[in-house]
């Protein structure tokens, strides 16, 4: 290799690419070097990686459902795990206290009271014993768990909303307003609930074909949708008005939405040429999206899952075996590509825990319950960003969404809106809600006969039992007989000389006759005995 010419003397082009750069020849007399190398980008999440758990750790044979519907089948929180499961009728879902790990019993207690399969389960952000389940049969309920997990098939709800004509597929609770639910269903509605009284706060018939997705965001001020005629909606969840509506990805399968803050929406779904892709949007414009990128050509349907705190998304596929994770930034391209948890498994389905739930010792920021395709196992996997301390690490753990609601249900829907309630996750426990009492029932099931007769039942003080141990069966059974005998010996006793003495009172001869009806009584009481012997 030669040297450039006389007007860029002391340039080498092996001196050049040994710098990996170019030169623009076309200015030689004034070289402008452009650099091949882009540089990494900074991030302290670069190398988080996921954590499989051991053998001892996994839900094992647990029947989950061979249902083929979009949905997660699983919620987690501190406290329990629930997973939708296969039954021969009606619809099922197993509740497992969060600590219950290993081979699950065949004869495992379950939430059995839908008339139709279970499609989506989720737990109330507020109370860590209340979850909400939808169905097949068009009805939403709602269940209370106990602390100490279900000691039998629990078939009676709290309460069950009706509304929807068809099956409901999906149902979100609002992030800040309590005992709020969004659930839509295949009678193509979006309905807003008040599950403290069982009311419709407001149904939202925007919709021409069957919902896919629904997503509160951050605050609970707008509601996303995306729906089977390949559109997104931005709607106002009070008023029910579409605020802005695009076409989301041009592929047949379904998409998902989820809210990156306030603003900005994150969907998945499929192009043309049946190519998956992710799209970043902005709420106030749906006509076109920020930023569109593909991912891959296989034909599982993403499930976008996003964590408010470390700015994280998680892709995980239904039949994949990886889990894919990106930063969310503010610039262009507003989403970087960070790496991927492989695994030989396909899954079925996702649980996501709260942030609250994770363990800050081990820098965990993610826990997900994965359930197997091929295997009755649900499986947690941990995603955990590396680092040599084990004290707790304020850069990974801002403050985070607290078990507080902000408003109530009525404020939210009179106009007021409120940021969720934060809270620091400095203690390094996993915080829990103790709430034992659920709601205050609405008029409807005060009105129920049954239902007053059983809480007065269970409200009836009980009277302790102070008889020894040692006392027989038929002992007990004889003096019981002899009790029962004497109190209605006297009381026929007693009438029969009340009406007979007021009877022979007045006459001449009354003294006579009541002597002889002491007589009789007096053989009476001989015959007693004896028939006793």
């Amino acid at each position: 290799m030669g040297t450039l010419d006389k007007h860029c003397t002391g340039y080498k082009i092996d001196d050049v690419f040994k710098s990996n750069a170019l030169v623009d020849i076309r200015a030689c007399n004034k070289p402008v070097v452009k650099s091949l190398f882009r540089g990494v980008r900074s991030s302290k999440f670069r190398h988080v990686y996921g954590s499989p758990s051991r053998r001892e750790e996994l839900y094992d044979n647990i029947p989950i459902t061979r249902n083929a519907h979009d949905s997660n089948f699983c919620a987690a929180n501190p406290k329990f795990v629930a997973i939708v499961t296969e039954v021969a009728g009606g619809g099922a879902f197993v509740v497992l206290p969060i600590n219950k790990t290993g081979r699950l019993d065949l004869n495992t207690s379950k939430v059995t009271g839908h008339r139709g399969p279970v499609l989506d389960v989720k737990w109330n952000p507020f109370n860590d014993n209340i979850i909400a389940s939808c169905s097949d049969d068009c009805t939403i309920k709602l269940w209370y768990i106990p602390d100490s997990g279900l000691s039998c098939n629990l078939n009676e709800w709290l309460i069950e909303l009706r509304g929807h004509r068809r099956r409901v597929g999906y149902i979100e609770w609002h992030p800040t307003a309590e005992n709020v639910i969004a659930s839509s269903g295949f009678d193509y509605l979006v309905m807003l609930w008040d599950a403290g009284t069982g009311q419709i706060l407001n149904t939202i018939d925007c919709h021409p074909d069957i919902v896919h997705s629904l997503a509160f965001n951050r605050d609970g001020t707008r509601l996303a949708t995306t729906c089977k005629d390949k559109k997104i909606r931005s709607i106002d969840p009070r008023s029910g008005l579409v605020v802005s509506e695009g076409i989301c990805h041009e592929g047949s399968r379904s998409c998902k939405v989820i809210y990156l803050d306030n603003e900005r929406l994150l969907t998945t779904g499929f192009s043309t040429y049946s190519d998956r892709q992710i799209a970043i949007w902005n709420h106030t414009d749906l006509s076109e999206p920020l930023h569109r990128v593909n991912i891959d050509s296989s034909s599982g349907i993403l499930f976008p899952y996003y964590d408010y705190d470390t700015r994280m998304v998680y892709l995980a596929g239904k039949g994949d075996g990886n889990i894919r994770y990106y930063e969310i930034v503010d610039e262009s391209p507003y989403i970087h590509f960070l790496n991927q948890f492989i695994s030989g498994c396909p899954q079925k389905g996702f649980g996501m825990m709260l942030k609250r739930g994770c363990n800050v010792s081990r820098c965990e920021i993610m826990r997900f319950y994965k359930l197997h395709t091929t295997r009755n196992v649900c499986e947690p996997i941990s995603m955990i960003v590396p680092r040599k301390s084990d004290q707790y690490q304020h850069d990974l753990y801002p403050d985070t969404a607290a078990p507080v609601p902000a408003l109530s249900a009525q404020e939210w829907f009179n106009g007021i809106s409120k940021p969720p309630v934060l809270m620091s996750m400095k203690t390094g426990v996993s915080v829990k809600t103790h709430k034992p009492q659920a709601f205050v029932s609405n008029e409807a099931t005060r009105n129920d006969t049954n239902y007053r007769m059983k809480f007065a039942f269970l409200s009836k003080e009980t009277v302790p039992d102070y008889r020894p141990l040692d006392m027989l069966p038929e002992i007990e059974k004889i003096q019981k007989t002899q009790v029962n005998q004497n109190t209605k010996f006297q009381q026929i006793q007693q009438k029969l000389s009340n009406s007979l003495v007021g009877k022979f009172t007045n006459t001449t001869d009354g003294d006579e006759e009541c002597n002889n009806m002491k007589e009789n009584l007096n053989s009476n009481d001989i015959m007693k005995n004896e028939y006793q012997k």
